[in-house]
């Protein structure tokens, strides 16, 4: 058995919200070469990601947000949903892909045919909330993902990281009054989208950080504040909502992280889900707008769920 399943679908690369947006269909282009140029591509277990069906969104988003994105799927041209969001005629098909890959990988790791996987996907997902589409984000693809687990695999316990460097508002917002999902989200505040530094929750862990927080901060924040909290709570499966726009080279935001902060919290998950879940874990791409640095930061990223 191949230790980590890769999760894509060529309709993600032709979401297109125009020239010079920043989440655009090269950054999936830079993941791959970046993998392929490490020699990684060869031993992952490579998959084309199926549809999310209509019921598999609607576990986590209203009947009403899931048929705006269906009726708002243009013909021709584009259609803005806000000022950052919006959708070209392949649209709708690749923000099904997207979710659907979720789903994938959960009953990959479920079933005991992957260890982890990780869903090189676009458009992202964890700012989309139960009734709203934002951020670059149409359907919330992690918790598509973890809604299933639970519905499917009768779940109770599921840890999220999400650890973009803007505030996962889509889950939270998702998941707010459900304790058995135990989210965690650093990011840097005050920033877009201006919530979560003033959470209350149990079962909600929210981690602001300051312009211009690097390793030091991030690893002290995941390893006082996260890790105990997940081991406490002995998850049955591990997520991650994996955005590298908190690296230093990232255009859109001021945080420090480098290549080896992600390898280290990756690290950290691993351990963890092999603590309480046999290794069962699931990650899918949130940010990261600058290629390079996105390509490097995830092929480090996977050497470590792979095992390498």
């Amino acid at each position: 058995m191949i230790h980590t399943a890769f999760i894509t679908h060529q309709n993600c690369f032709k979401h297109d919200m125009g020239e010079f947006h920043p989440e655009a269909p090269e950054r999936l282009a830079a993941i791959n070469d970046r993998l392929i140029a490490a020699g990684l591509m060869q031993y992952l277990d490579c998959r084309d990601a199926p549809v999310a069906s209509r019921k598999q969104l609607e576990r986590v988003h209203s009947e009403h947000h899931v048929e705006r994105i269906f009726s708002s799927a243009p013909q021709r041209g584009i259609v803005h949903l806000d000022p950052d969001t919006a959708m070209n005629p392949n649209t709708l098909s690749a923000a099904l892909v997207a979710a659907g890959a979720v789903v994938m990988a959960v009953d990959l790791v479920m079933r005991g045919q992957t260890k982890n996987a990780f869903c090189g996907v676009r458009p992202p997902g964890h700012h989309a909330e139960h009734d709203r589409p934002m951020g670059f984000c149409f359907f919330n693809n992690i918790a598509v993902g973890a809604a299933h687990a639970m519905e499917q695999y009768g779940l109770e316990r599921i840890a999220i990281l999400d650890f973009d460097v803007h505030h996962g508002n889509g889950t939270e917002d998702i998941f707010k009054n459900d304790e058995r999902v135990l989210f965690c989200s650093t990011f840097q505040h005050p920033f877009y989208p201006y919530q979560g530094a003033d959470t209350v929750s149990d079962h909600i862990i929210n981690i602001p950080l300051s312009a211009g927080s690097g390793g030091a901060e991030f690893r002290e924040a995941i390893a006082t504040r996260c890790l105990p909290a997940f081991d406490a709570f002995q998850p049955q499966l591990v997520m991650i909502s994996a955005g590298f726009d908190a690296h230093r080279e990232d255009p859109l935001a001021h945080l420090r992280l480098v290549e080896a902060d992600y390898a280290w919290v990756t690290a950290e998950m691993v351990a963890l889900a092999e603590r309480h879940c046999e290794g069962r874990m699931v990650s899918t791409l949130e940010g990261g707008y600058n290629t390079d640095a996105l390509g490097r930061s995830v092929t480090e990223h996977l050497r470590v769920l792979m095992g390498l």
